[in-house]
């Protein structure tokens, strides 16, 4: 007769991963991150003064009043339009160029710092913006997220057809913040979200651990039915690509070399007392 040995404790199955969702604009930056490249656009000549008023005209509203469904729907309709028959490299080619005179300036200093606390706990950050790709992905590699997901036009011969082949806006960033947790293994009843938008409620409801940061009034109103906590973010600092993720990658060496505990327990009161 056989006998199965006692697993013991060790077979007990390991924990899940823990992740950081962040809405970018507003949120970690202080503008809408597409709008705010309307300039070198036009600089390139793909855009028309009147294109450049009415995107910074768009950008006027956003930062005053932030936006709703449908009016993000209306920018959508707006950006697509605008950008088809765009040469898709000449467009990373300007994002890469302008970015650190652009964006990375707008940076919330308070969304760097906690980046760097979630990053110091061993939690992956990832950023998940309905701007395009190929804005979304250079920014979030300067602010040292381990992953991003972003909205993806359609491309025909290398050129924007004018046509979303994927928009992370509502419903859509739970469908990629679902396919995430698949693919690394996330407890998203452990993980944490970010946003300054009532339309990221979804996005906010899907994790255990949801903050609203500059809420709009409808997701403060949200937020306090909830008890969900608030942030105010205000202090924008030009953060350098890679300074982000450098800083953090001093806090984990600093752990290993025996302060480990000590900082990851500081880092967690402090993302508590956020909270609270």
């Amino acid at each position: 007769m056989s006998v199965s040995a006692n697993p013991g404790p060790s077979a007990a199955p390991p924990q899940r991963r823990v992740a950081a969702f962040f809405d970018l604009d507003k949120t970690l930056i202080a503008k809408s991150s597409t709008l705010a490249f309307s300039r070198p656009f036009f600089d390139e000549g793909l855009l028309n003064r009147r294109a450049v008023l009415k995107s910074s005209y768009a950008q006027f509203l956003f930062l005053l009043s932030g936006a709703d469904a449908d009016q993000m729907d209306r920018m959508r309709r707006h950006i697509t339009d605008m950008c088809a028959g765009w040469d898709v490299e000449q467009i990373r080619s300007i994002v890469d160029e302008t970015l650190d005179d652009i964006v990375t300036p707008l940076v919330f200093a308070e969304a760097a710092e906690l980046i760097a606390d979630h990053t110091a706990l061993g939690h992956d950050v990832v950023v998940v913006s309905a701007s395009g790709e190929e804005v979304v992905t250079p920014i979030a590699a300067a602010l040292g997220a381990d992953h991003s997901v972003a909205t993806r036009m359609k491309v025909s011969e290398g050129k924007y057809t004018g046509e979303v082949d994927f928009y992370c806006f509502g419903t859509g960033k739970v469908e990629a913040i679902r396919r995430l947790a698949e693919q690394h293994g996330y407890d998203l009843s452990r993980s944490h979200a970010y946003s300054d938008s009532s339309t990221d409620l979804p996005m906010l409801e899907c994790v255990g651990n949801p903050t609203a940061v500059n809420p709009d009034r409808k997701l403060r109103k949200a937020a306090a039915e909830r008890g969900w906590p608030v942030l105010t973010f205000v202090d924008a600092v030009a953060i350098r690509r890679g300074r982000a993720r450098h800083g953090s990658r001093s806090a984990v060496a600093g752990a290993a070399a025996g302060l480990g505990a000590m900082t990851a327990g500081a880092v967690a009161w402090r993302l508590l007392r956020r909270r609270r």
